[in-house]
């Protein structure tokens, strides 16, 4: 192969993020007309009965006319599950005491929280026309 051939195959610009089993690379290549995309593969570490182990990966590749849609709807799903959840992590995997609410509890909290929700927005719905 030739120099430059093989230099296709090389990473312009690489980021690495470890999470637990799972490790995310962010990287830059180049396409055969010399232009960038970017490839953003999970590999997640597995562990076979006989102790060995072997990563299984997922790949994507993102061309930059998909750039603005991509971060727009990345930016809006994570909003969107900070916003409803919070930042915490909420799960059994992470937390040592989590455990599931019941169905009766979860009804009688969101009862709760409606209740509230109406307390407040009352509250809040003032005009400064009344003041």
């Amino acid at each position: 192969m030739s120099e430059q051939g093989s230099m296709k195959n090389e990473d312009i610009f690489s980021k690495v993020i470890r999470a637990g089993r799972r490790t995310y690379f962010f990287d830059v290549r180049s396409t055969k007309a010399d232009d960038y995309y970017l490839t953003i593969t999970e590999s997640k570490k597995f562990t076979n009965d006989d102790g060995s182990f072997f990563y299984r990966k997922h790949k994507i590749y993102l061309y930059k006319e998909d750039f603005e849609n991509f971060k727009e709807a990345l930016d809006e799903t994570t909003n969107f599950i900070i916003d409803k959840k919070g930042e915490e992590v909420i799960s059994d995997r992470h937390q040592k005491d989590f455990t599931k609410p019941s169905e009766a509890e979860t009804s009688e909290t969101k009862s709760e929280v409606a209740e509230e929700s109406t307390s407040a927005t009352a509250f809040t719905n003032v005009s400064f026309d009344d003041i």
